[in-house]
């Protein structure tokens, strides 16, 4: 079997997309996806991402599986990729629409804006330890500047949930962390039973943010849509940061918004095509 693909990247967190509006399974395994997004021997990517039908009432379904064959239940970068990859599909590249797109995660809605940016709906955060989940605090309880111990060192972290877990901690100067090194052993503590994303903060300005991120699943990207709103969520609950902020990524900025009239995060960004191909051989045989 062939498959075609589209590349797309949202400040550089990359994605392989793939038309599966006609089954309501991905087309290919988890583990073909990691043979996929293998930079050296596949087409490179920190993830696949599937449009499929749904039958939720939506427009589409999104299902992604990571770079490690794992499936997250939501991506920010890679929705705003989906939305512009559909508008394609359907012939409506440069309109201004809007999609309802069906996740693990509950529904989210990007919107294409004129200016190319893609504008989504990211719902309200979720702040309790049940709903992250961790066990740095009771179930019902927030977990805003809680010790936790990583690599010999107390990190003051902050815990939010944005359909898939984050951890944030502030720091100094992001230059300076030695992600590779301690990205992994934030992901896999213990108090985190699903693993967990994990955002370093620098403040520059109370409405100006730094970011690295660690993410599960996937190690170090250029961008975390869903990093950057729950790190937003994390400055707010923190004092450090107003509840509208740029936050800057090594891949480029992310407009968001923590709306304090409705509680929903709002995440404004861009979403490029990078290449179009088929894939046929190993990796691509029928299933």
């Amino acid at each position: 079997m062939t498959i075609e693909f589209t590349k797309y990247h949202g400040l550089g967190n990359d994605f392989i997309l793939i038309d599966n509006r006609h089954r309501t399974e991905p087309l290919i395994t988890p583990e073909q996806a990691v043979q996929m997004c293998d930079r050296n021997f596949g087409i490179g990517a920190d993830g696949v991402i599937f449009a499929l039908p749904t039958s939720a009432g939506g427009d589409y379904r999104m299902r992604i599986f990571n770079s490690d064959g794992s499936e997250p239940q939501m991506c920010g970068n890679g929705i705003r990729c989906l939305a512009k990859f559909v508008a394609e599909l359907e012939g409506k590249a440069g309109e201004a629409i809007a999609y309802r797109i069906d996740t693990p995660a509950g529904a989210i809605t990007p919107q294409l804006l004129p200016d190319g940016q893609v504008k989504v709906d990211m719902g309200p955060p979720h702040l309790s330890a049940a709903e992250i989940p961790t066990t740095l605090a009771g179930e019902n309880d927030k977990v805003v500047n809680v010790v936790l111990d990583v690599a010999g060192r107390s990190w003051d972290v902050t815990c939010v949930s944005m359909g898939n877990p984050h951890c944030i901690t502030f720091v100094e100067d992001v230059a300076t962390v030695p992600l590779a090194e301690i990205g992994p052993l934030f992901e896999r503590h213990p108090a985190f039973p699903e693993r967990t994303n994990t955002e370093f903060i620098q403040v520059v300005r109370s409405d100006y943010l730094k970011m690295r991120v660690w993410e599960r699943g996937a190690g170090a990207t250029l961008a975390c849509g869903t990093g950057a709103c729950a790190s937003v969520v994390a400055g707010v609950l923190t004092g450090h940061c107003d509840r509208r902020a740029t936050v800057e990524l090594p891949g480029g900025c992310l407009a968001i918004e923590w709306s304090a009239e409705d509680g929903r995060l709002y995440m404004t960004g861009p979403a490029r095509e990078v290449f179009t191909g088929r894939l046929t051989g190993p990796g691509a045989e029928d299933n």
